[in-house]
């Protein structure tokens, strides 16, 4: 759990002899009191309420959520707890998940944030005002630096050397990276990345073309030939297409071909051509800028990483 590992860093800070800045003193707070399991089912004690003094720094850590929760009114003693910092000046931030939370105390309308890539869908859906940003690790969301977001289950390690760089220096932040061997994800989280869930919807036209789509998303000139199949205007179907389901049906296709070309990548031995004509681009070139577009790397980047590799015998 991120909270955990965060105590464990931060609390490290400024405690030997080799270092030179004041020690941070992190505290484990939550609306329940006693002791309690978390969804992972480790035995978490807290250290407090949320009715103490207000911290310098603040960190909402990632929130176990299924697709169908439902939200409404959900937090309104951590959101109450949350907004008494803002107003106090404290630095509020959130790991993964945890900008769920802020975006539903109303924070992070008009700003960017970062959070896990699997939120896509819900920032889209339910918090249009926020400008989602799936490909950072970290995010400075607004009010003059006060709120951080960070994305990705292991993000609190970039949150966690950002806070100590930002009040503790950057010895110290490069003291505790070589200790906890915290490395460098410069590449963002798209590479980890896979196509966001469509929205489900009730237009029996788009889910029949979705569903010919997926075993004919190599087709050339595929959405002119999802307009013919759907019986509609190229402009009705481009409207009720993004209704349905929140692409455009360009987008639609593009993260379909990637989303295979990434598992062929992964599974077999063809050259880098060879896929971006099995996944509909005759042009290498265009499949490329595509490629490292949508995933953040190049297509021998994400191979060299995501190769999976047979056990030996």
């Amino acid at each position: 759990m991120a909270a955990f590992g965060l105590h464990e860093v931060l609390g490290d800070t400024g405690t030997n002899d080799q270092a030179l800045s004041r020690p941070m003193h992190p505290k484990l707070v939550a609306h329940r009191r006693g002791p309690f399991r978390s969804s992972t089912g480790l035995m978490v004690t807290p250290d407090g309420g949320l009715n103490g003094d207000c911290a310098d720094v603040i960190i909402i850590c990632d929130i176990h959520l299924h697709h169908d929760d439902a939200l409404d009114g959900r937090w309104p003693a951590e959101i109450e707890w949350v907004h008494r910092h803002i107003d106090h000046g404290s630095l509020v931030c959130s790991t993964c998940s945890g900008a769920v939370l802020l975006a539903e105390a109303g924070l992070l309308d008009g700003a960017e944030a970062a959070s896990h890539w699997t939120m896509a869908d819900l920032f889209r859906d339910r918090y249009p005002a926020v400008r989602f940003r799936p490909e950072r690790i970290l995010c400075d969301s607004g009010r003059g630096g006060q709120l951080i977001t960070t994305g990705g289950a292991s993000s609190w390690q970039d949150l966690a050397l950002y806070l100590i760089g930002r009040f503790c220096g950057a010895d110290e932040a490069a003291r505790i990276a070589r200790l906890f061997l915290l490395g460098d994800r410069g590449y963002g989280q798209l590479p980890f990345a896979s196509m966001a869930r469509p929205r489900q919807h009730s237009d029996a036209v788009i889910s029949r073309i979705q569903e010919w789509l997926v075993d004919h998303y190599d087709t050339p000139a595929p959405v002119a030939v999802m307009v013919d199949r759907s019986g509609l205007s190229e402009r009705s179907f481009k409207r009720r297409f993004s209704a349905a389901t929140g692409y455009t049906p360009v987008e639609y296709v593009q993260a379909l071909r990637i989303e295979e070309a990434k598992q062929m990548l992964e599974t077999e031995d063809m050259g880098i051509e060879d896929i971006s004509a099995a996944v509909g681009y005759e042009d290498p070139t265009f499949f490329r800028r595509l490629f490292k577009r949508r995933a953040g790397v190049t297509p021998a980047q994400y191979r060299q990483r995501n190769r999976l590799r047979s056990l030996p015998r």
